[in-house]
Formats: structure tokens, C-alpha cells, sequence
């Protein structure tokens, strides 16, 4: 008669292995965090207590907590007190630490005090990427994604939610009066005295909330993008797709490589748009890859002429779709791709064909434009199709051919956009899984950097094992 697969007596003598080294397999991850930070030169990267104290006692060494970071990370453990219980448990921990069992405070301040060089870190590991031949770098793909932060939406203001907040509290407070006023009318005895008085001292406490909201309001004046939060004072209130799903929290912008899918270079920002983003990313991966030119892709949250034109200036193409601002098009008029220019003639041809031709060159918003417009607007059979001004004028911008030329290789290969959504979509999504719900756990922009460099430095070293596994990379490390 068949039973169930039975366990081994708690009671039973077991001989286990005399060496850490034997419960842990050649293809075991810890072997590549191991030697990945024994060929790091910690003190040159800017980590602190490189060199032990000639007083005191004696401390661990960085590399070792370094380790241990890196292994919580890579298997989702980014508590220091969690990666305490660990050194105590977990018998990988035990063969990367030598069975040393830091305490969570120790833990803790290691991370907040060596940011700069963790995020150096993780440059290191790109370099390596790239030293080996696995990372080429030909085109990049730029996108930011929103992670929330350790601040709640009612801890962050402004003037918008602090007005509507005083509005609700002041009716609130007019509908306990007229409930006060019924009360006395009506009622009479003990009853009546203690109704009163908890509508008294309800009143009170909205008043005293009311005032500290006024006094936050005050604050914002001095608040540079009119806003407060209280618990992460950098973080920010983020808008999002989805109506109504906004938080507030950081803008993290990821360079990724479209053949490898390997993070190039990464930042997290606290603004809540990307428009001024493009050339920072692109340029700093251009300078990772060491590469003479570079492709980049990115969505039209991105689309910045300057920033087009710092690119185009450091030798990066950049491709990505021009936003259409103009509400023309669903009011059933033309909009401006319907009118083509003729780069010899200096003139656009409108879809009746007529001529609008070069009449003045101004400055908006700092950049140079060309003013082009034709006087027989008037007599168009169109006109109410086109404009409903006296004429339809065509404003260009000096270096527009730039993105005449996006657009020229977003028609050629209009995959271009799919390429980079399945490219640095993932990367985010995958990090935010092991995230979990409450994304970022570490308070204020520095520390948050921090935190995403480790979550960054984890990703490519999955993904280096999965291009290469783990005794490729354990063979490519040693320089």
C-alpha cells in the first residue's frame, strides 16, 4: 500500500559537511557577488573604513557588507533586519561572509553612508558588461516609470489640495453649527448638553486642523515647485496614466541596451516629466559604452527640441514621435503634418496646394523659429477646414530638420516604438515586482539613488547569467 513520502526523525544524528565551501554549487549566483566585489578596488570607488581603525573596536570590512547588500537584493531581502536574521540562517550568507553576523544598525549604516560608492558599483559591473564584449551598445532605449515613495498622498501638498482640504473642513464645521443650533432648539436636559459638547469639540479640532493647513500653505510660498511632503521631504507627487492612480514618489529614467537588455546607465529624478531628460541619459550612456555614435529611442514624453539638438550635437540619433499639442485635429481641422515642406523652396504647400511662403524669423521659448503664411487664405474653399484667423501660419523651428528626419525613420521602421516599449518596460516592471508593493523603503533623494543603484546592479547581473550563466561570468570577471 502505497503512503506518504516521510521526513527524517528530528531525533536522528546527521554528519553534516565540515566545509561552508561544500553546501555551495559551482553554478551558484554567490559565487559570481563574491569574486564580482574581491576585484573591486573598494577605496578607490569611495567607500569608507577601507583601511581598519589603529584604536576602537575593530570593524567589519566593507567588502563584506557590500556582499551581503548585494546578496539581500538579489534575492529580495532589503531589510537590514531581515538581512540580520539571514547571517544567522542562511547558509549562502554564512559562505559569503565567513559566518559573520553584523547586527542591523551596522547593516543599516552602511548603506546610508556609502551611496556615491554603491552607485559606482554599480557603474563597475556595466564596464565589466562591456569589457567583456557583451554589452555593445548600439542603440540605447530611454524611458522613466513612476516608484512610489515612503510618503502618503494625505502627507503631501499644495495649494490646489489645501484649498479643497479647508473647503471640506469649513462645511463641515457650518454643518455641526446647524446641527448645534437644531440640538438646542429641540432637545433640552443632559442629553442636549453633551450632544453640544461633542459638537463643540469636534468643531475645535477641525479648526485646529484648519489652521495647521493654513500655516502649510504659507510654507508653500517658499517651496521652489509648490510642494510639501511631509514624511520624504524630495519626494514628489507623480501624475499617471490611469485617472485618479497617482502617488506621490520618484521618476526613475533607465538607459537600456535593445540587443542585451542589459541597464546602461540609470537616475532618479523627483520631477514629474521627462522632457528634460533625453540628452543626460543619452549622453551619459554614450559615455559608459565608450562609442564614437549611438541610437537612441525614447517615447514623446522625451520630445524636447534642445534637447533633439544636444543630441544630435554629442553624435546621438535620437527617434521618437512628436507629440500633437494642437487640438485641431479633433475639432476636424488640419494640423501641421498636413502642410509639406519643400526644403529647396523654403516654402510649405497646404493640402488645397497653395504656397505659404518664409515671412519672419522670431524667438519663442528660447529657440529660433520661421514664420511662413500665404495671403489667399481668405478665398480658400477650405478655410473652415483650416483656420479661423485670417490666415493659417506655419511656425518651423531652425534645426526642424532634425525632426523631419525622426520622423522620416519612425516611417520607415515603425517597429522602432515597439522595440523600445518591450525593451525598457521590462527592466522596470521586473524591478518593481521585487519591490513588492511598497517600491522604495529609504527616505530622501540620495538615499533613494542608493536603493535603485542596488535593485539596478542586481538586474544586470541576472541578466548577465542568463546571457552567459555563471561560470561565463565567473571567467570573464578577473581582469
Amino acid at each position: 500500500m502505497a503512503g506518504y513520502i516521510e521526513g527524517t526523525d528530528r531525533g536522528q544524528v546527521t554528519l553534516f559537511p565540515d566545509r561552508l565551501e561544500d553546501w555551495i554549487g559551482e553554478d551558484n549566483p554567490v559565487r559570481v557577488i563574491d569574486l564580482f566585489v574581491n576585484e573591486i578596488d573598494l577605496a578607490e570607488i569611495g567607500f569608507g573604513r577601507t583601511v581598519p581603525a589603529a584604536t576602537g573596536r575593530p570593524g567589519y570590512r566593507p567588502s563584506v557588507l557590500l556582499k551581503l547588500f548585494i546578496y539581500g537584493y538579489l534575492n529580495r531581502v532589503p531589510s537590514s533586519r531581515a538581512l540580520e536574521r539571514e547571517a544567522g540562517r542562511n547558509v549562502e550568507v554564512m559562505w559569503l561572509t565567513g559566518r559573520l553576523a553584523p547586527d542591523h544598525k551596522t547593516i543599516a549604516d552602511f548603506r546610508r553612508d556609502n551611496g556615491p560608492a554603491i552607485r559606482r558599483t554599480c557603474a563597475q559591473f556595466v564596464e565589466l558588461c562591456r569589457r567583456v564584449g557583451v554589452l555593445k551598445g548600439d542603440c540605447v532605449a530611454i524611458d522613466g516609470s513612476k516608484f512610489k515613495a515612503v510618503n502618503n498622498r494625505d502627507k503631501n501638498f499644495t495649494k490646489g489640495k489645501i484649498a479643497s482640504r479647508i473647503a471640506h473642513l469649513e462645511a463641515s464645521i457650518e454643518r455641526y453649527l446647524k446641527e448645534m443650533v437644531r440640538i438646542d432648539r429641540q432637545e433640552e436636559g443632559e442629553a442636549r448638553a453633551e450632544k453640544i459638547a461633542n459638537l463643540t469639540q469636534r468643531s475645535d479640532r477641525i479648526r485646529q486642523e484648519i489652521q495647521r493647513l493654513q500655516g502649510l500653505n504659507e510654507a508653500l510660498k517658499d517651496a521652489p515647485d509648490g510642494q510639501i511632503s511631509l514624511t520624504d521631504p524630495d519626494s514628489r507627487s507623480m501624475a499617471t496614466s490611469a485617472k485618479g492612480s497617482g502617488f506621490v514618489g520618484y521618476n526613475a529614467q533607465a538607459a537600456v541596451d535593445t540587443e542585451t537588455h542589459l541597464i546602461v546607465t540609470h537616475d532618479v529624478i523627483n520631477a514629474g516629466h521627462d522632457r528634460e531628460q533625453l540628452s543626460p541619459m543619452a549622453k551619459e550612456a554614450k559615455a559608459v559604452l565608450g562609442c564614437d555614435e549611438m541610437s537612441a529611442v525614447a517615447d514623446k514624453g522625451y520630445f524636447s527640441g534642445r534637447e533633439i539638438l544636444a543630441c544630435h550635437e554629442d553624435g546621438i540619433t535620437t527617434t521618437l514621435p512628436r507629440p500633437e499639442t494642437s487640438g485641431n485635429r479633433k475639432k476636424g481641422r488640419y494640423v501641421k503634418a498636413d502642410f509639406a515642406y519643400d526644403a529647396d523652396a523654403d516654402a510649405y504647400r497646404c493640402p488645397a496646394g497653395e504656397t505659404l511662403t518664409y515671412r519672419y524669423t522670431t524667438e519663442e521659448g528660447g529657440l529660433v523659429v520661421w514664420r511662413y503664411w500665404t495671403n489667399v487664405c481668405q478665398t480658400c474653399e477650405i478655410k473652415a477646414r483650416c483656420t479661423t484667423g485670417k490666415q493659417r501660419r506655419i511656425t518651423r523651428w531652425e534645426h526642424e530638420h532634425l525632426v523631419d528626419d525622426m520622423r522620416d525613420r519612425l516611417s520607415r521602421d515603425p517597429a522602432l516604438m515597439g522595440l523600445r516599449r518591450s525593451t525598457v518596460e521590462h527592466p522596470f516592471g521586473t524591478i518593481k515586482a521585487w519591490m513588492g508593493a511598497t517600491h522604495f523603503r529609504m527616505r530622501r533623494l540620495a538615499h533613494v539613488r542608493t536603493e535603485m543603484a542596488l535593485h539596478v546592479l542586481v538586474y544586470n547581473i541576472k541578466r548577465m547569467i542568463a546571457l552567459v550563466g555563471v561560470r561565463g561570468l565567473l571567467a570573464a570577471i578577473p581582469a
